[in-house]
């Protein structure tokens, strides 16, 4: 029997994100949450991106990528929250089918160009500890640019062709998705027609834009790892574990939070933990990657405490000019 077959075949032009349930007290405190998180982000990844663009001890290969992570992450977050924002605040829970798929799309983009990004970050790292005499020839501003730009275009391209097998899909049974955004899988599943191919076509792509970064990121950790223990000195290897202790923790998050939703198999009983998964990867992840960097990485907090001794300065010099007048 094919996949259609038996259901009721009624077109639906929307889906109905179910979200957190339909406990309406809760939903002024939900909004308040997510706004916060959202204010936050924004805020935090943009002080990040201002602090290496305007600072010249910043100009390096590292904090270039942490740039671009920060930018991806204000993307990323924009793709979700403010629809859910919306819904938490007008009750209106429907979505277009076409906005669920472009939902979809840019998600998918963001998610696989993370992955690559923080594969490149390893890699970035990897250099630096195993091989510092010739980082600066290995990674110099055209590989790093060539880095970022293959980041991009690779998963512009792979879930461009995921996403043109989807806007071909027809939708009919239920309206309802069991979450808070439109990921693949649940919308896959309202699906009438024949999902094998884009559903292969999709595993493919998943499998080339996160596993193999994975990948690439536990083979760069073994190899810094490796050399870390070789160094003679506690404080030296200290010094070279400082380097990328924030780029490991962050991995381990993003990763561990991401095979947790999209491997460990989840029963239906446990959506609920599955969608508190979902938040912790795709909302609070990107809130506490800048705290990470700031809180454990001495140059970004010398950046920050310097800027803000010159807007003081700036104030008082401001305040005293005024005065006079």
């Amino acid at each position: 029997m094919g996949k259609g077959e038996g259901r009721n075949q009624t077109l639906i032009m929307e889906f109905i994100l179910l979200g957190f349930g339909n406990v309406s007290e809760l939903q002024p405190l939900l909004f308040l949450v997510f706004l916060v998180i959202y204010v936050v982000t924004v805020a935090g990844n943009i002080l990040i991106v201002a602090l290496i663009v305007t600072d010249q001890h910043l100009h390096t290969p590292m904090y270039f990528f942490l740039g671009n992570l920060s930018f991806l992450e204000i993307c990323y977050s924009s793709t979700l929250l403010p629809r859910l924002l919306a819904s938490l605040l007008t009750g209106n829970r429907a979505i277009s089918i076409k906005g669920c798929i472009l939902q979809t799309y840019f998600f998918g983009i963001l998610t696989a160009t993370e992955s690559l990004l923080l594969a490149a970050m390893s890699y970035d790292r990897y250099l630096a500890i195993c091989n510092p005499l010739r980082y600066a020839a290995l990674m110099n501003v055209r590989i790093c640019c060539q880095l970022m730009a293959g980041s991009w275009i690779s998963s512009f391209l792979g879930c461009t062709t995921i996403n043109i097998f989807l806007f071909k899909s027809k939708f009919c049974d239920s309206k309802e998705i069991n979450h808070f955004f439109c990921d693949f899988s649940p919308v896959i599943k309202l699906s009438c027609g024949d999902t094998q191919t884009v559903q292969l076509l999709t595993f493919i792509v998943s499998a080339l834009g996160t596993l193999v970064p994975c990948l690439l990121v536990l083979t760069s950790y073994i190899r810094i790892i490796t050399t870390i223990l070789r160094i003679p000195t506690t404080t030296g290897r200290q010094k070279a574990f400082s380097t990328c202790s924030s780029h490991l923790i962050v991995v381990i998050i993003y990763y561990g939070t991401l095979i947790t939703v999209y491997v460990v198999p989840t029963a239906e009983n446990h959506k609920v933990l599955h969608k508190l998964f979902s938040v912790f990867y795709t909302v609070l992840t990107p809130m506490i990657n800048p705290v990470i960097y700031s809180l454990r990485n001495k140059e970004v907090n010398e950046a920050l405490r310097k800027t803000v001794l010159k807007l003081v300065a700036f104030r008082n010099r401001h305040g005293s000019l005024k005065d006079k007048f």
